[in-house]
């Protein structure tokens, strides 16, 4: 909680009563977790590596706030991550006692806990005993290149930690079982490569083996949680548009489907096993608290937090289609109707393309690309699922690496193609199309291959993908995605550059960037705006000096769907 300033954990009585604080490090606290015991907490804190101790920090930090010169100096990449400046600081996990008292740094050292990306505050976990806690660490020399993030142990009251994983690519998520003896955790199996399949292993404490349960099984797994009795682990991952919650039992090696419609996340397991909860989500209904008795499979809505603000609103499910992409590969899309729809009438379509590129869209109710959002303009919303989406088996999701242009625009046009013949109320006349991130990127790509769009909408996306190299923090991306460095293998950021073709916009596009954006740097928002006002191509830009890659405060969120939504009525409405 932040309520006294800087963020701090603290503890409130189930039954009711006065909040008590618990940490009081300057740092601030964040990503708490507990031991099984309850008798330890565990949190991590952005530090400076070579301060012993907290009041070295503190100090430290005064002086940096109070000196008139804010110039920074930085030796090493990366020296920003995501929103924020690195500013010679490593994030280190510190535990102590529930009962009060100092927190220890149990990772010490030039190092980050968790790792900058492709974890979070679950990349760490106390052992049942709580005498040991597991770590996701990245050692290597230069971090913006790497995904060679490491599981490692450490006893809890204090000494060195000890490696586990040798694996040259990602290991994620340490998970103990409930009698101690395995530690589930998620590998990856390619080097620099952030969208591998992640798989569950199982490491063996006692002999150091490590066993791939899921070899054969095509989804990543997202979510990790024991079963009470240590028979069987629950996992979810993204399936079809959908986040489905698996089990696999250990003795049987065997993985079965729990619970497949719609997006199931935040997995808990009750005390007896016998059933879980989480939060259940779809594209009309958002997130509510249910439980799923494991052995009937049946589902119970124990929450109902939006019944008062849904009463009066109307959202229409999403209705799915597949069509024939590049090559003749079976793509997914989803259509949401606008309300009050009447099948006799013509209406405006909203095509939204989605970033990562290797993610999805899906069955759920998204808040800052939320589709009834943009139906409720009048316009019918499609979502399809091109190459380089996740959730259809790898070979899928690799079909975008170094073809950033290629199939992927195929599949998407192909989609348009299809749902314009297939829906008479669609009127392929009034066409939209908005994407962000990786979908910012294949909105100007769409910009200089087609005029099918009365208007576009770009939001943080790759414009220039040589200057991206030069601004983002995680060099591995491009590097993936691209083949190689621009001067080295220039040849793909040249080949698949929307700069490259910038000559050929006609189409009116709204361009949106944030200036804390760290990872598609600012700087690719400007020059896009710049291309296209040269060239007299109608346009507008939207900057949020307060918002990074994610627009996430509330008020300039509601902003940010007025002047879309404006700007695609002003166009197709």
């Amino acid at each position: 909680s932040t309520r006294d300033g800087e963020s701090q954990i603290w503890s409130v009585p189930m039954a009711g009563g006065e909040a008590r604080k618990l940490s009081t490090i300057s740092t601030g606290a964040s990503g708490l977790i507990v031991s099984p015991d309850g008798r330890w907490l565990a949190f991590n804190s952005e530090v400076y590596p070579d301060c012993p101790n907290d009041d070295c920090n503190k100090e430290r930090s005064e002086q940096v706030e109070k000196s008139k010169v804010k110039a920074k100096i930085f030796d090493r990449l990366p020296y920003r991550v995501w929103n924020s400046w690195k500013d010679g600081k490593r994030s280190h996990v510190f535990v102590m006692p529930f009962s009060g008292g100092a927190a220890v740094d149990v990772t010490p050292g030039d190092y980050d806990t968790p790792p900058i990306d492709l974890g979070g505050h679950w990349d760490y976990a106390f052992s049942p005993d709580g005498k040991e806690l597991a770590f996701a660490r990245n050692v290597e020399s230069n971090i913006a290149t790497s995904t060679n993030n490491d599981l490692f142990v450490v006893p809890v009251a204090g000494g060195a930690a000890t490696r586990i994983t040798d694996n040259p690519a990602n290991d994620s998520q340490p998970s103990y079982s409930p009698d101690g003896r395995y530690l589930a955790y998620r590998r990856m199996n390619r080097p620099g490569f952030e969208a591998d399949l992640k798989q569950l292993v199982l490491y063996e404490r006692s002999t150091g083996k490590h066993m791939n349960l899921t070899e054969k099984f095509d989804y990543s797994v997202d979510e990790v949680i024991w079963s009470p009795d240590g028979g069987s682990i629950f996992f979810n991952a993204e399936d079809k548009g959908n986040v489905t919650i698996f089990r696999l039992s250990l003795k049987e090696k065997k993985i079965e489907a729990i619970l497949q419609k719609g997006y199931n996340r935040s997995l808990g397991i009750t005390p007896d096993g016998k059933a879980l909860v989480f939060l259940k989500e779809s594209i009309n209904k958002p997130a509510e608290v249910c439980r799923i008795d494991v052995a009937e499979k049946s589902v119970k809505q124990l929450t109902s937090i939006n019944l008062e603000r849904l009463a009066n609103v109307e959202m229409n499910v999403a209705e799915e289609f597949w069509f024939e992409g590049a090559g003749r590969t079976k793509i997914h899309g989803f259509l949401v109707k606008p309300p009050g729809f009447d099948p006799s009438k013509k209406y405006p379509m909203v095509y939204l393309i989605h970033g990562g590129p290797q993610s999805q869209w899906g069955d759920m109710f998204h808040y800052r690309w939320n589709a009834q959002m943009f139906a409720s303009r009048g316009n019918v919303v499609v979502l399809v699922n091109p190459r380089g989406s996740s959730g259809y088996g790898q070979k899928l999701t690799d079909e975008i690496s170094k073809d950033w242009g290629g199939r992927a625009y195929e599949d998407l046009m192909r989609g348009v193609d299809y749902v314009v013949k297939s829906y008479s109320y669609v009127d392929g006349k009034r066409l939209a199309a908005a994407g962000a991130s990786y979908g910012g990127y294949m909105i100007s790509w769409l910009a200089t291959r087609t005029d099918r769009f009365k208007c576009l909408v770009n939001h943080d996306g790759v414009f220039n993908p040589v200057s991206m190299y030069g601004t983002t923090e995680e060099l591995w991306f491009p590097e993936w995605e691209f083949g190689g460095t621009p001067y080295g293998k220039p040849e793909l950021y040249k080949k698949w550059s929307p700069l490259e073709h910038a000559s050929k916009f006609k189409t009116p596009m709204l361009v949106v960037h944030g200036q804390l954006d760290y990872r598609v740097d600012v700087s690719e928002g400007f020059q896009l705006f710049t291309a296209l006002q040269r060239q007299g191509v109608k346009s507008k830009m939207l900057y949020f000096p307060d918002e990074g890659h994610f627009v996430t405060k509330p008020a300039n969120a509601e902003f940010w769907y007025k002047t879309v939504l404006d700007w695609i009525d002003e166009h197709v409405n």
